[in-house]
């Protein structure tokens, strides 16, 4: 990817940022809109998932490595008796990355959790990037799950901040990942 799908006022990493904030302003949003909606005190979504989707890097590093875009695999361990999930993403692209994070889960609505998880990147190789970068790096994971009601099919969405994620230089790394899932363990 080049500079020309950003104007020419601002870098990449200007675009990325501003797409990031942009991504994030219209999840706090719909999380907002959502919360507003229900009168009754929310519980967090129940259950736990493993699901499949998509996942592209919108951001590279100055020294010239790649965005890289690719699959998700993606699963959620969610501890009942308190707001807090165990989360698990591959990233399969050029090089893999496995994302381990541990999440603080905020109920929105009886189906919708927005989620705030910190964990590591931990890459398959130092020369290929992941939609992550290219070397061990820690990060930053804000995300959302919806389980549609009477069903056990999970949509999931989030974002990975993965910080100094570049052998080459220190640069931050950031990736958008959706997908569906199946909710089991209710």
């Amino acid at each position: 990817m080049n500079d020309s799908t950003c104007s020419k006022s601002f870098s990449w990493k200007t675009c990325a940022s501003r797409c990031w904030l942009l991504i994030s302003s219209a999840v706090l949003s719909m999380g907002l809109g959502l919360a507003t909606a229900s009168t009754a005190s929310a519980q967090a979504a129940y259950g736990s998932y493993i699901g499949v989707g998509g996942s592209i890097g919108v951001s590279g590093s100055d020294s010239g490595d790649d965005v890289s875009g690719g699959g998700v695999i993606a699963v959620r361990y969610r501890f009942l008796r308190a707001p807090i999930s165990l989360r698990g993403q591959v990233l399969i692209s050029d090089s893999t990355a496995f994302v381990p994070t541990i999440s603080y889960d905020i109920p929105l609505s009886w189906q919708t959790d927005a989620y705030l998880g910190v964990g590591a990147a931990i890459q398959d190789s130092n020369t290929s990037s992941s939609p992550v970068g290219n070397q061990t790096a820690f990060v930053l994971q804000p995300g959302i799950d919806h389980v549609f009601p009477d069903s056990n099919v999970v949509l999931f969405g989030n974002a990975i901040i993965a910080f100094d994620a570049y052998k080459n230089s220190n640069d931050t790394a950031a990736a958008i990942q959706a997908g569906v899932g199946v909710n089991f363990g209710r």
